[in-house]
């Protein structure tokens, strides 16, 4: 199995960036199963119906979340429904949506787990004792299991790396919307990298339109964040793993450039 995750997804930008790369991408890895983490897709906050109809029309299989989920107030509407789409597993019980889905590959099945960080991030429960819930609900009846956590802090990502090597295929960091240089296969075969990165405007400051960020470093005063337009750039990572283990075989960085399209 092959698996592409695309970063965070940040506003028209990053749509369009998606759209620009999908067939590309489909091209590269024909038998890849595709998910993309889309808490940013609507403006930079939050996800729609019509948004979400739009990526997975693009080949986009399963979507994760994350502190944005509830950004917009439509959400409500369509979580429970959508089997495709995983908000944070670790929000309170009865908390609209699900934590964790399985998306069938063939004659094969992933098992899909979206957790939150609780550093630097609003408290909610336990990811790790999260996680380890579902694992133990799940009996190892799915032999691929991908992880999106969905953090602030390099040291909690890493943490969750180490907990789950050997339990799961790969835990994948999300949020920051910088792509890190650390990707590799842990000691016991779970793939690993801190942060994908994003899928939007290159030239803004994570997404963000960049004047109003310096204005808010340089004075402190409150401003009004938009997302920004403009060129995009576009960061995932593709997981090989081994189908007799479920465990990584690799695990490398995707980066593309509006200017520099497909350079690779």
């Amino acid at each position: 199995m092959k698996i592409v995750f695309i970063g965070d997804i940040v506003g028209s930008v990053g749509r369009k960036a998606l759209k620009n790369t999908m067939p590309r991408l489909k091209q590269l890895h024909p038998h890849a199963v595709f998910i993309a983490n889309g808490e940013n897709a609507a403006a930079g906050k939050g996800i729609t119906a019509a948004i979400a109809k739009e990526i997975y029309e693009m080949g986009i299989q399963a979507l994760t979340m994350g502190n944005h989920t509830w950004d917009q107030k439509e959400i409500f509407d369509f979580i429970d429904r959508d089997e495709k789409m995983v908000r944070p597993a670790n929000f309170p019980p009865g908390t609209p949506g699900r934590g964790h889905t399985v998306i069938k590959v063939k004659d094969q099945e992933l098992l899909i787990i979206n957790l939150q960080g609780r550093t630097f991030l609003p408290p909610i429960d336990c990811p790790f004792r999260k996680v380890d819930e579902i694992l133990e609900a799940d009996k190892k009846k799915h032999k691929f299991v991908f992880v999106d956590f969905h953090a602030e802090a390099t040291s909690e990502k890493i943490a969750m790396g180490w907990h789950l090597d050997g339990k799961v295929s790969a835990v994948v960091g999300t949020h920051t919307h910088v792509q890190t240089n650390d990707n590799r296969v842990l000691p016991q075969g779970t793939a690993y990298v801190t942060d994908v990165g994003m899928v939007g405007p290159r030239d803004g400051i994570l997404g963000v339109e960049r004047n109003a960020v310096l204005q808010k470093f340089k004075t402190q005063l409150p401003v009004r964040f938009v997302t920004d337009e403009g060129k995009w750039h576009f960061h995932a990572v593709v997981i090989e793993l081994d189908d007799q283990t479920g465990l990584a075989k690799g695990i490398q960085l995707i980066r593309y450039d509006e200017d520099q399209v497909f350079m690779d």
